[in-house]
């Protein structure tokens, strides 16, 4: 009997149609890329010369922009890039069951909120505006006026004041690293 040699090392073989599948594969993926290219070339070249051959004296010039129109645009821009989420987020944070919101009136130009809501007595104002100046979005949260109902529950009117947005963060910035 003949000892039998086992080779655990050695891979199987692929069968030999595999390598010029593969390489046939790869020159017509090369050739399709090429064809590609070229074609994109031309067609910028096409495009390049087209515009070469445009009139300038064609189009009509620039419209002025009035000062207005651009006061409007920068206000709007400076609108979006307000930080809400921060507002609505201290809103939220400071929110009680025994207070009810009745408007929010931003300014965020002067970087200003006013907000005024109905508490369930003196306490519960003077408590949500505590907690309005805890958030870290507010500063200088002051309480505005407030008012007593001649209701049987004795429930108060108030307006709270407060500092906010952009302006107000960097002055507290420059605050804290001095």
């Amino acid at each position: 009997m003949q000892p039998i040699r086992l080779d655990f090392c050695r891979a199987p073989r692929a069968p030999r149609w595999v390598a010029p599948l593969l390489m046939a594969i790869a020159v017509a993926f090369a050739g399709d890329v090429a064809f590609s290219t070229l074609r994109a070339h031309r067609d910028i070249q096409k495009t390049e010369e087209a515009l070469a051959r445009l009139d300038p004296r064609h189009f009509k010039p620039a419209r002025r922009v009035a000062a207005d129109e651009v006061a409007a645009g920068r206000e709007t821009l400076a609108r979006l890039a307000t930080p809400w989420e921060r507002l609505f987020a201290a809103l939220e944070g400071a929110a009680s069951e025994n207070v009810a919101l009745l408007a929010i009136e931003p300014d965020p130009k002067a970087g200003t909120v006013t907000i005024s809501g109905d508490g369930k007595d003196y306490l519960a104002a003077l408590t949500y505006v505590l907690n309005l100046s805890r958030a870290d979005a507010l500063a200088r949260v002051q309480l505005m006026r407030h008012e007593t109902k001649a209701d049987p529950g004795r429930p108060v009117n108030f307006a709270v004041s407060a500092s906010w947005g952009a302006p107000q963060r960097q002055e507290s910035s420059s605050r804290g690293g001095s």
